[in-house]
């Protein structure tokens, strides 16, 4: 997961149009975050990993991977790594048989212990806030010190800081940079500034 160290925030797109995936992959490295998690929320998902893997220049997620089928496509579409809510035996497992890169979500130590013993030690703490924020990812810090989170869910660019510079974090996952709306709107300058706000602010964070 050392590209998404790097890369820092992971804007996770909910993208109902086929014909915006170029704009908004072009404001997504225009801004300086060249990534995406899209979610397999809508008709058109599968396109759009199509459309933004093959730039080249991109690390492109498939979020709220449910299903061994669902993660079947997704890797054939061009996914680079796969996320799920929830831990899923079933799809970790067959990601590990393809080879690819798996997120799970875990809320609790007892999830935790379970990823732990199929070999993973990088996991989405999903969803963030409600389950219990930096406090609960404190907590799970403590007994499992070589596991690091991608705490995603409820979380905005005001309450950044805390998580990006917490010790078990390796990266954020969010969509205040990419709000539904902004994209079906075809709103991307905007797009375009919110990330270059988001890579500014986390720059700060970070070198403090």
């Amino acid at each position: 997961m050392q590209d998404l160290e790097t890369i820092g925030v992971v804007p996770v797109v909910v993208l109902d149009n086929l014909s915006h995936a170029s704009p908004l992959g072009d404001a997504l490295v225009e801004g300086g975050l060249a990534c995406a998690e899209v979610t397999l929320r809508t008709e058109a998902s599968l396109e759009i990993i199509a459309t933004l893997s093959r730039r080249g220049d991109m690390l492109i997620g498939a979020g709220t991977v449910l299903s061994i089928r669902q993660a079947d496509l997704a890797i054939d579409a061009g996914a680079h790594f796969l996320v799920s809510p929830g831990f899923d035996r079933d799809v970790v497992a067959y990601a590990q048989l393809r080879g690819i890169p798996v997120l799970p979500g875990i809320a609790s130590a007892t999830e935790v212990q379970a990823a732990m013993r199929m070999g993973l030690e990088h996991l989405k703490f999903f969803p963030a806030i409600p389950a219990g924020g930096l406090p609960m990812l404190s907590a799970l810090h403590g007994p499992f010190p070589t596991v690091r989170f991608m705490p995603t869910g409820g979380i905005a660019l005001d309450s950044l800081e805390g998580y990006i510079t917490h010790p078990a974090v390796f990266a954020v996952g969010g969509s205040w940079m990419v709000p539904r709306s902004k994209l079906e709107a075809g709103e991307f300058e905007l797009v375009m500034e919110l990330t270059r706000s988001t890579v500014a602010h986390m720059t700060t964070l970070r070198v403090g």
